[in-house]
């Protein structure tokens, strides 16, 4: 066991913040998910073949006397271009200059959805680097203990992982699976760095019994099951609001299938259990907080879920239920690392 004195404070503090911060992308994704701003900017790692998005129209469609540089992409007759040298445009359209984008043929440009998905970017960017600097201080710390070194690294391979599959998604044209897959991944990134978390705090444990410890285990595996049913039922949302052109919220839950029913129902079985543990945990020194925390976190989902189910489906609830998701995967996998059997 690792004493908390072996690590700086600081040290402690700056993996909060990358925790932090990979919180923050997870709350931009859904933003972005939510406000249909995925294609926003239409390649990867530059927006629109630049590395500042443009601001206005005029900058995505075909100017005379212009100079392009190598690169820079335009819409032309409802599809995608991209300049294959820099070059000064004459009066009209030439052909010769420019070619055609064939990743996919989303070919829409709007300052909102390109600016969302630019700053989501940004922070994706920004936590890259917070984690990488993570790194090397765990490198410099390497010699009081060479867990967070290697915990840290994977951090960074994970992180890297996330930004090529960010890529994918964009070259796929939003699709489904790479889009879920990029929200898991996302929520690995959270479990890695509650790993290092509890490490560099000094493996503090506390101790409890056995049905705590078994009810601890099964509500982490629930909750799983219950994010891969909210996952499954934000699939079914996406298509419906597609069909309906994002609007008439009011009509899309009614088109769900069972598949929301259980995930509705299934989160009281969740929050039964959270409520069995806190209570059973009042007997254990240091164990109760730790499921207070979850119960709240659980009754806050719930509320929010009410509030998507019978206020219209808002926009704005949709990324604060994914953000208290991915808290309550949190804690519970926290919980599974310091609640040990008596």
């Amino acid at each position: 066991m690792y004493s908390p004195a072996l690590l700086p404070k600081s040290f402690v503090r700056f993996v909060w913040f990358v925790l932090i911060n990979i919180f923050l992308v997870i709350i931009a994704g859904s933003v972005v998910r939510t406000t249909q701003s995925g294609m926003g900017c239409p390649d990867w790692p530059t927006c629109f073949g630049s590395a500042i998005p443009p601001t206005d129209t005029q900058q995505v469609v075909f100017q005379p006397q212009h100079i392009y540089k190598k690169g820079q992409f335009i819409i032309y007759r409802d599809s995608l271009k991209y300049a294959i040298k820099k070059f000064e445009s004459g009066s009209s359209y030439s052909p010769n200059d420019w070619k055609q984008y064939e990743k996919h043929n989303y070919a829409t440009f709007s300052v909102f959805h390109t600016w969302i998905e630019y700053l989501n970017r940004l922070l994706g960017a920004l936590l890259g680097i917070f984690v990488l600097a993570q790194f090397v201080w765990s490198c410099l710390l390497a010699k009081k203990t060479k867990s967070i070194l290697w915990l840290s690294f994977g951090l960074v391979l994970l992180t890297g992982f996330q930004a090529w599959l960010g890529k994918t998604v964009v070259d796929s044209n939003l699709a489904l699976l790479k889009i879920s897959l990029h929200m898991f991944g996302a929520l690995c990134m959270v479990c890695l760095s509650v790993y290092i978390l509890f490490i560099a705090k000094g493996k503090q444990m506390v101790f409890a019994s056995k049905p705590i410890v078994f009810g601890n285990a099964i509500l982490a595996v629930m909750a799983i099951v219950q994010l891969l049913m909210g996952t499954a039922v934000r699939a079914q949302i996406d298509a419906i609001a597609l069909n309906n052109n994002y609007i008439n919220r009011s009509g899309w839950i009614d088109q769900l299938n069972v598949w929301f029913y259980i995930h509705r129902s299934f989160s009281l079985i969740v929050a039964a259990l959270v409520v069995y543990v806190y209570v059973q945990s009042k007997a254990f020194s240091g164990v109760a907080a730790l499921f207070k925390r979850a119960l709240f976190v659980i009754i806050a989902e719930i509320l929010v879920g009410v509030v998507l189910t019978y206020a219209e489906f808002p926009a704005a609830a949709q990324p604060v239920h994914l953000l208290l998701s991915s808290v309550l995967i949190a804690l519970v996998f926290n919980n599974l690392l310091t609640v040990k059997r008596a």
